[in-house]
């Protein structure tokens, strides 16, 4: 039997195997060697100058580095996922709906679709992708963009592993998407509050690139069937809604005021439409089968033959993490009242493979931005967002302050997909 010295040491050569094995070295010795503290604060400040704020959300120092192997089983797994959620019924989807929080004039597919995996280790050392969850709900499109180009301007060579969508492409097909036809003033960005979100730096963004203005929900003035906002004191009407507010949030806040209710028949297109939020989420977990995809029950669903210590408690519409309990107990479980809202998901071993400047490894969870069109079968593959920690949860917010390699961050392939 190891002692614990050798059992480190053993441990140390084995990520170091995975990491030469799997992460293309190269540029993480390159990226590792140039960086500084000055270009990460550099980074930081391209997003002050542009929008007068930096992310309220702890940025990490690095990106990570995916190969072509990697990369083409997250979109083999991703197709294929996309496949099963476009074969599923409306009938089926819409279960998942509250009934108190059922939005009229829905639409037949959602404008967003985001895929959500753990870079992870199977059973025979290999690293593999294994979904985390999905939704049908808009995130940090325009930030992302802006991300991997600032680590561009201070690391001239990732140059050679950016995207081959041009950023004019990349926000024509964004703005034909959520402005559309309609003249930028007539569509918002709505979210409750948005100057207090932590994610406010890509509303700031979206309105810069886009044209559009951010408004706040308690904001938006309601006469018969048309809504309105004012700007400069004039009142101007609002024909498109791109929408960032979680509607089940809503009831949450304490004596929010509002002329406007989601649930009322009003002549606006939604961009995408709230009812998504709930139809594309864990609720679809259980039905999806694939070798990426971890076996997940509803919780009153959970058959007797599997053990209880090999899966992960989830509340079925929690945001950022919120709810998840990674060890249930019998206890837990049996506190817990409305059984419906909740499943169990097989735990998964996210593989630190990200080496830093201490020699010190962070894991990763990497999200895929799609945008869906109207009029399009499938939907498009736009960027990646990435999550980085040495937490047991990837969330920036369970992080210990002064570690690096932690946080939001951006992904370069070597065959830039």
């Amino acid at each position: 039997m190891l002692d614990e010295g050798c059992e480190w040491k053993s441990l140390e050569i084995e990520i170091k195997t995975y990491n030469k094995k799997k992460m293309i070295p190269k540029y993480r010795k390159q990226f590792n060697e140039e960086f500084s503290a000055e270009k990460y604060h550099n980074i930081l400040e391209t997003f002050k100058e542009e929008t007068g704020t930096v992310p309220l959300f702890r940025v990490s120092e690095s990106p990570i580095f995916l190969t072509a192997d990697f990369t083409d089983k997250l979109h083999f797994a991703c197709e294929d996922i996309i496949t099963q959620v476009i074969n599923m019924s409306p009938e089926d989807l819409d279960q998942a709906i509250p009934d108190d929080c059922r939005v009229p004039n829905d639409t037949l597919k959602p404008h967003f679709f985001t895929i959500d995996f753990g870079i992870c280790r199977n059973e025979a050392g290999e690293i593999v992708p294994q979904l985390i969850e999905l939704q049908a709900f808009p995130t940090l499109y325009c930030f992302q963009k802006e991300l991997q180009k600032a680590f561009i301007r201070e690391y001239p060579f990732l140059k050679a592993l950016k995207s081959p969508k041009s950023d004019e492409q990349y926000y024509a097909e964004l703005r034909e998407l959520i402005v559309g036809e309609e003249n930028p003033e007539n569509v918002i960005l709505m979210e409750i509050f948005p100057d207090e979100q932590k994610t406010n730096i890509d509303f700031y963004l979206t309105s810069k690139k886009l044209g559009i203005n951010v408004v706040c929900l308690t904001k938006v003035k309601k006469e018969g069937r048309k809504l309105y906002y004012e700007k400069e004191g004039k009142k101007i009407e609002i024909k498109r809604i791109y929408n960032r507010v979680i509607f089940d949030e809503i009831n949450k806040i304490p004596n929010l005021k509002t002329e406007f209710d989601f649930r009322e028949e009003v002549d606006v297109k939604w961009i995408t439409h709230p009812n998504w939020f709930f139809k594309i989420s864990k609720f679809i977990l259980p039905k999806l089968t694939h070798e990426f995809v971890p076996k997940s029950y509803f919780l009153n669903d959970f058959p007797a033959t599997e053990k209880l210590e090999n899966f992960v408690l989830k509340p079925l519409f929690s945001f950022a993490g919120s709810g998840v309990n990674l060890t249930p107990t019998p206890l837990d479980i049996a506190a817990i009242k409305d059984r419906d809202n909740y499943i169990l998901q097989r735990k998964v071993e996210y593989a630190p493979l990200f080496e830093d400047i201490n020699g010190e490894f962070s894991k990763a969870e990497i999200r895929l931005l799609y945008i869906w069109n109207e009029n399009a079968d499938r939907p498009k593959l736009m960027e990646h967002l990435i999550r980085m920690t040495k937490h047991a949860m990837v969330n920036v917010d369970f992080n210990k302050k002064d570690a690096i390699w932690i946080g939001g961050s951006t992904a370069f392939t070597e065959n830039n997909k």
